[in-house]
């Protein structure tokens, strides 16, 4: 999961700065071809290579690992490519800014699709 809200972090802040993958790689250490398969969701970064590209972006670390806001279309122009899914068809995950008695709806919703998706 750390890695699907990652890479989008990454290429939301690349997409921000107007910075390529490849100067990302240059400023960060981390070869491009690691780097590509990171912003496709094909990477597992240790935790030095994800400081590391952090410290490129200049953007603390810990808010590359928050929740991401992007849906899947927008990240998938900004990938470049399909972005994997790791929930079954017919489920997608979001992120919405809402009312807190909107928000604990939502929240348990959640809760019971996770359940049953542990279930099956």
């Amino acid at each position: 999961m750390y890695n699907y809200i990652f890479f989008t972090n990454v290429l939301r802040v690349l997409d921000e700065l107007q910075m390529t993958k490849h100067e990302l790689a240059d400023k960060s250490g981390v070869s491009i071809s690691f780097l590509s398969d990171i912003t496709t969701g094909k990477g597992n970064p240790s935790l030095k290579v994800m400081e590391d590209i952090a410290k490129a972006l200049q953007t603390p670390l810990p808010l590359l690992l928050e929740s991401t806001d992007l849906d899947k279309t927008s990240l998938e122009a900004l990938a470049g490519e399909k972005v994997p899914s790791s929930l079954p068809p017919g489920y997608e995950r979001v992120a919405a800014v809402l009312p807190e008695h909107q928000a604990f709806i939502v929240k348990k919703w959640a809760e019971a699709t996770q359940k049953k998706l542990k279930k099956g």
